[in-house]
């Protein structure tokens, strides 16, 4: 080959700076060239003069790749020609990568000859990427590469892909996909080949699922890609499959699919028990043939847990079974059923996940003799194939709340550690949803024993009154606010009813109320007037809102109140009552209609600067008297004569029992949350007969005591009382003496009988008489001490026209 020659092909080409069209040339059946085309001057830079005869290797940087390219050596592989990345060696000596194609053409006589076609590769890099490069570049790749023929048949497949599935290359070439793993996941993949063998458009990740035949209970998934395969002319030669495992990414993919399932399907509500049984009705079938959860009966019960709940001298804290779930219809494996006791041995794994807080997971279940296994649980083991087995200690927050257990049963894989790990997290999300319903229902608890402690628990009337209440707190997930109540029986037979409300709902505004409801009693044992109750109260009120003031947790805290304060006389059916900015009762008479006393308002407890007055009213035989808050009649859309007016006409009807006129009251209430709390208080007075009370009014004078004595011990014999005459005697004769000697004008003597006998004497003093400790050497001062000794209670109470000095005993005294 002359430098002539090479610098006109230059010239003509390369040196042009165009690129040079395909390239063509003919060889005979020995690969000499027989045809050099002006392409090929262009691309080679070797003029056609100089080509003709030359052996086509030669014109190759590599001559081993003619020489051992399948189409030249193997004469089966005639019909598929060659092709690939070559370099060939141009005129001047340099190398150039060309894009190489080989076909044959077969003359008359069987001969065959080759048509050659290269085109410049002139973004191929400069490293030899030839036939045998690609050739070792798919054979080495790390996805699994299969061709298969256009009746989906494997013809060529690398080592990766045997790897994957673990079917050998002897066992896959030559057969279709379905004949080596058959089921309808390998028809889906098939359908897919055709359909792109038939369309020619690639088909990029599809999905599919196969159990590897040397483990044939292990699951695993593969993402594959195919594309069709045609040859130069455009003929489709087959179709390539490049696939992938994707076993770790599809369970990574299951496991968030089930911790989402989770936060939705795991703590619904607020129930320990329920919440139990949530988690182990998502982990069946998910993770577990069989799952129980079983908790400490603390946590049921709300209790604080240990940070480590495992044995205590030797013994084991109580458990109690939560849930259980299971791939057959009623749990049969379930030793326990919900709710139920449950016995954990000692030492067993439990003990050991509950002492160490880390799970335990056992693979292969160990059923030998000698484990922790008894014959209970064996037989249950081996009645329903149980084999694998997963226990996973339930804590939150430090604290160990019990312990979930998984078990597969029958064909189930064993347990992994992946399996583990997606159980251990699926636990992790339902511990602190059984922490928080722990802690709900522990606080619940605590604001109901709160509530309890607060309210009355039950009214009790005596022979003044017939009641009935019914209270809805706002706060209804506490069940507490600041509404309050009370029923306090008073000297006489007379009884207060009380109802109050503090601004605001919820604990801080029932704490207050608590606070003032043990105002109130200790208020009403000093036997005040209404107004003068009210007024001790507002004091009371004001020195509670300093105290919040000082407390910075409190400074946001809702102050004031208002309150409604009447007493009841059943000797003269009176109803004194007054009220401290608190709506007015609503009065029903016994024909069925309803009014509204005419009482001042007064301004609410804690404002200041309040004054509040009293009024007598006389309650008719069979009437009943409704006191309330403002959260009963009072609504967004009402305003509170509407909701007054509203009450008073469903409770219009005082022939039915008190209990059915509360619960007819809050039924007429809007179905929607209350605003506010809301108290209903019913009183259907009742009075004393005249024969029950004996009256007497006496003069100033010592000598009267004798005829008090006298009058009383009449009394009792003619009530029957004649047990209590002595103790009655000398009650009388303390209490006379003491009006004569330190009161002022006339004396009243009243004796009261119905649950117990009232001894009261009246005069027009207000001084006040005191309980005192006399000495030995004393002459006096031992009178009411002797009093206070022979009743059950004693006491002294004012009014506008003096003072009442009572003493009560039990008509018939509980045995010693």
């Amino acid at each position: 080959m002359g430098g002539a020659s090479e610098s006109t092909a230059d010239d003509t080409g390369r040196g042009a700076g165009h690129r040079v069209g395909t390239a063509m040339a003919a060889l005979d059946a020995h690969g000499v060239v027989r045809a050099w085309s002006r392409e090929a001057e262009l691309l080679s830079g070797i003029m056609t003069a100089d080509a003709i005869g030359l052996f086509a290797g030669r014109l190759l940087a590599d001559p081993e790749v003619a020489l051992g390219a399948p189409a030249f050596t193997d004469s089966t592989r005639w019909g598929t020609g060659w092709s690939g990345i070559v370099a060939l060696r141009r005129g001047d000596g340099t190398p150039l990568d060309v894009y190489l194609r080989v076909r044959p053409l077969t003359e008359r006589d069987g001969g065959v000859r080759w048509l050659v076609g290269a085109t410049e590769m002139t973004a191929v890099p400069s490293w030899p990427m030839n036939g045998a490069g690609v050739q070792a570049l798919l054979t080495g790749a790390p996805i699994g590469i299969a061709v298969r023929d256009t009746d989906l048949r494997c013809t060529w497949v690398n080592d990766a892909l045997a790897l994957q599935d673990g079917i050998p290359r002897e066992k896959r070439l030559g057969r279709r996909l379905t004949e080596v793993l058959p089921g309808p996941d390998a028809e889906s993949v098939e359908a897919v080949m055709r359909e792109v063998l038939r369309s020619g458009k690639p088909e990029v990740d599809h999905e599919y699922r196969a159990w590897m035949p040397t483990k044939p209970q292990q699951e695993h998934s593969f993402s594959t890609s195919f594309f069709r395969l045609d040859d130069a002319d455009g003929r489709t030669l087959g179709v390539c499959a490049m696939s992938v495992d994707v076993t770790d990414r599809q369970r990574a993919r299951e496991r968030l699919a089930v911790l989402s399932e989770a936060s939705t399907r795991i703590g619904t509500t607020l129930e320990v028990m329920r919440t139990g049984q949530e988690l182990a009705d998502l982990a069946v079938a998910r993770i577990a043939d069989y799952v129980t959860v079983d908790l400490a009966e603390s946590v049921e019960e709300g209790e604080d847990s240990l940070a480590r709940l495992g044995s205590t001298n030797g013994r084991v804290p109580a458990f109690r079974r939560a849930g259980a779930a299971s791939i057959h219809e009623g749990v049969p494996e379930s030793l326990w059923s919900r709710g139920e006791t449950v016995s954990v041995p000692v030492p067993s794994p439990f003990t050991e996940v509950l002492a160490s807080g880390a799970s335990h997971l056992e693979p292969v279940l160990d059923t030998s003799r000698g484990t922790w296994l008894d014959r209970e649980r064996l037989d249950r083991i081996r009645q329903y194939g149980m084999h694998s087995l997963m226990i996973v200690p339930i804590h939150a927050r430090g604290a160990v709340l019990g312990v979930a257990v998984f078990v597969r049963m029958g064909d189930s894989v064993p347990f992994e550690a992946d399996d583990l790990r997606l159980a251990e997290e699926l636990v992790a999300r339902a511990a602190l949803s059984l922490d928080n319903a722990r802690r709900y229902v522990r606080e619940r608890t605590a604001a109901l024993a709160l509530q309890r402690n607060l309210l009355p628990g039950r009214l009790v009337g005596g022979v003044a009154v017939e009641v009935a209440s019914h209270y809805v707190p706002a706060d209804t997930e506490h069940g507490v606010g600041g509404d309050w109540f009370d029923v306090i029986p008073l000297s006489g037979a007379r009884v207060a009813l009380v109802v109050g409300d503090v601004v605001g709902h919820g604990i801080n505004a029932a704490a207050t109320m608590g606070r003032l409801r043990a105002a109130v009693h200790t208020l009403a044992n000093m036997d005040l007037c209404p107004d003068d109750l009210l007024a001790h109260l507002d004091d009371t009120i004001s020195r509670l809102g300093v105290e919040e003031r000082g407390l910075p947790e409190r400074a946001a805290a809702e102050s004031g109140a208002t309150c409604l304060y009447a007493v009841y006389d059943p000797a003269t059916r009176r109803c004194t009552m007054a009220r401290a900015g608190h709506p007015p009762p609503v009065i029903i008479s016994p024909e069925g209609g309803f009014s509204i006393p005419d009482l001042p308002a007064g301004l609410p407890l804690g404002v200041g600067q309040a004054s509040f007055e009293a009024v007598d009213v006389e309650l008719p035989e069979g009437c009943v008297v409704a006191f309330y808050t403002d959260g009963l009649v009072e609504t967004r859309h009402q305003d509170i004569d509407a909701g007054i007016q509203r009450l008073g006409a469903v409770l219009a009807r005082p022939d039915r029992p008190l209990d059915e006129l509360c619960a007819a009251a809050f039924d007429t209430l809007p179905a929607r949350a209350l605003e506010d709390d809301a108290t209903l208080l019913l009183a259907r007075p009742r009075s004393l007969l005249p024969s029950q009370i004996a009256t007497w009014d006496l003069p100033n004078d010592p000598v009267v005591v004798a005829h008090a004595r006298s009058l009383a011990t009449a009394q009792l014999t003619g009530w029957g009382l004649e047990a209590l005459v002595a103790t009655t005697e000398l009650i009388v004769s303390e209490l006379v003496t003491n009006a004569v000697r330190h009161g002022a004008g006339p004396i009243t003597l009243r004796l009261i009988r119905h649950e117990v006998l009232v001894c009261e004497v009246t005069d027009t003093s207000d001084s006040v008489p005191r309980l005192r400790h006399a000495r030995p050497t004393d002459e006096g001062g031992r009178g009411l001490f002797l009093v206070a000794q022979l009743a059950s209670r004693r006491g002294t109470r004012n009014s506008p026209a003096g003072k009442t000095v009572w003493a009560e005993q039990e008509i018939n005294p509980p045995l010693s």
